[in-house]
């Protein structure tokens, strides 16, 4: 898909295809690249729970106060 150069969805995209560049220029070997992209959005998973569970055990002090 084009993007309107520039934009944010451009962006986006051109950050996404350097990395992948940076990996296949570099010869990694397929599985590294997606081992790494696992960990990747394993941390990025990791960290979203942790943020819903602090706003769960907040809403459940407040509702328990209430």
């Amino acid at each position: 898909m084009d993007y309107k150069p520039y934009s944010p969805e451009w962006n986006r995209k051109r950050y996404l295809r350097e990395a992948l560049e940076t990996y296949f220029n570099d010869y990694v070997d397929v599985e590294v690249i997606y081992n790494d992209l696992m960990d990747i959005l394993h941390e990025r998973s990791e960290q979203a729970y942790a943020e819903f569970s602090r706003i769960n055990e907040l809403e459940a002090k407040i509702n328990s106060v209430t």
